[in-house]
């Protein structure tokens, strides 16, 4: 089939929504002496008009997520088959309810102020939950990212991609073309999705078991939606473009060492059923690479839905992202500043790195060096921990670093360790410290550069 044979319509059904999605999510706007994109922008409009009453409503949305977590575990999640969607939102594993459990627990006590002072004060719950506080950006970023996210992944462009880097995935990566969609998936969305695509596919025989645990490892990477969420954190929003370039040069580089080195490399190159689907990576002779891709692209924007499937996928998006995320930041970012501000256990850990920092000329680098390593709990925690550093270089760095390192427990490596994609704690805690070595360098070159 050729892209002539489709009508004008089908054509337009993946143009028209695809280029909003390109505009709203990649379009640099120059905004005052910073340079933005419209959906960060949109999040600071609403962000700006219910900023006192968004504490009260993350309180909520975490307290709604913990109660529905138990109710479920109680009556059993086979009650949700009929509304897969909740069934997933609710049914988590035990440390998830735990946690979503302590999230609602230390919500409440910062909104009410009621508790040990440790817990409450501005410098570890209230830094989250707060006032404009971390929470009240993930709300209105996640709000806008969430719903026009099917721009990105639902009308074509991911077809297209996945074709034209075809070429790219197998010499440069080892890996075969169609990851290119599971990564862009998890650029444009979700590192979650794209855990979530690799597993899925991984289980239906399109990947060895190195290269999923390779996709699910390196290429599930964090998305635009978390770092806007990142730089802003650290306060230099303004540089969001050339942040987010130093981090895809890093992870770029990071991606063509990985595969070629352990645990990645030492994984066994055959599949979890006899034999894969053959799935032809050849574009058709009557075809060249952009043809071919295109007409992927729109053959998959006439199957699109309308504005009202739109609009739940939309809505689910949201939900999924307030309630899986915002009660885990809580819980593990509270328990994480607690220890920060009041033990030494982060500098201890961090302390072989202040040699590494000193050599490359990073400013601060004992209070970097508490940073380094938190990341693999999860990966808001060195922006939190690192915003008051007065050095705006080492918060950059700080806040490349923790989005290049990409394992984190809270969001990632927790569904990998859930997921059937071949890699267990100790491979994730070496792919992290593998990350961190070698983006670290050439995070604070590119930092060198640009103050």
């Amino acid at each position: 089939m050729k892209a002539s044979d489709f009508k004008a319509s089908s054509h337009l059904r993946f143009i028209i929504p695809s280029l909003i999605g390109v505009f709203l999510f990649m379009f640099p706007i120059t905004q005052g002496d910073s340079i933005t994109i419209p959906v960060a922008i949109l999040a600071d409009l609403v962000k700006g008009a219910i900023l006192e009453q968004i504490p009260l409503i993350m309180t909520i949305i975490i307290s709604i997520t913990a109660i529905g977590t138990l109710i479920v575990k109680a009556i059993g999640p086979d009650k949700l088959d009929s509304t897969p969607f909740f069934k997933s939102l609710f049914n988590v594993p035990t440390v998830w309810v735990v946690t979503r459990v302590l999230g609602m627990i230390f919500a409440i006590m910062v909104y009410f102020q009621v508790g040990p002072e440790p817990i409450i004060s501005g410098a570890t719950g209230g830094l989250l939950n707060g006032v404009d506080g971390l929470l009240s950006t993930l709300f209105t970023v996640f709000l806008f990212a969430g719903l026009f996210l099917p721009l990105l992944l639902n009308f074509g462009l991911l077809e297209l991609f996945g074709v034209v880097l075809t070429k790219i995935m197998r010499p440069l990566f080892k890996l075969p073309g169609r990851s290119s969609i599971d990564s862009l998936a998890s650029w444009l969305g979700d590192g979650t999705i794209g855990v979530l695509l690799t597993s899925k596919q991984y289980e239906e025989g399109y990947y060895t078991k190195r290269e999923a645990a390779v996709i699910g490892t390196t290429f599930s990477i964090v998305s635009i939606t978390f770092s806007i969420v990142v730089i802003q954190e650290v306060g230099l929003g303004d540089m969001f473009i050339p942040f987010y370039l130093t981090v895809a040069l890093a992870g770029f580089i990071a991606a063509l060492i990985m595969p070629r080195i352990p645990p990645l490399s030492r994984k066994e190159n055959t599949y979890i059923n006899e034999e894969a689907d053959d799935q032809s990576e050849e574009v058709p002779d009557h075809h060249n690479v952009f043809t071919y891709g295109y007409t992927k692209a729109v053959e998959r924007g006439s199957k699109s839905s309308g504005p009202k499937e739109f609009f739940k996928q939309g809505g689910q998006n949201i939900l999924d992202m307030w309630m899986g995320v915002a009660p885990i930041v809580m819980a593990l970012g509270t328990i994480a500043l607690v220890i920060a501000e009041f033990t030494p256990f982060f500098a201890w850990i961090g302390t072989p790195f202040i040699p590494l920092l000193e050599l490359m000329q990073v400013p601060y680098a004992q209070a970097a060096s508490e940073t380094i390593l938190v990341g693999f709990a999860d990966m808001f925690l060195p922006a939190l921990i690192g915003a008051g550093i007065e050095s705006e270089m080492t918060r950059f760095i700080i806040a490349s670093l923790s989005v290049t390192q990409l394992i984190y427990m809270s969001e990632v490596g927790g569904l990998l360790l859930g997921s059937k994609v071949p890699v267990n704690i100790k491979d994730l805690f070496i792919i992290f410290l593998e990350r961190t070595l070698i983006t670290l360098p050439i995070i604070t070159l590119v930092a060198h550069m640009l103050f």
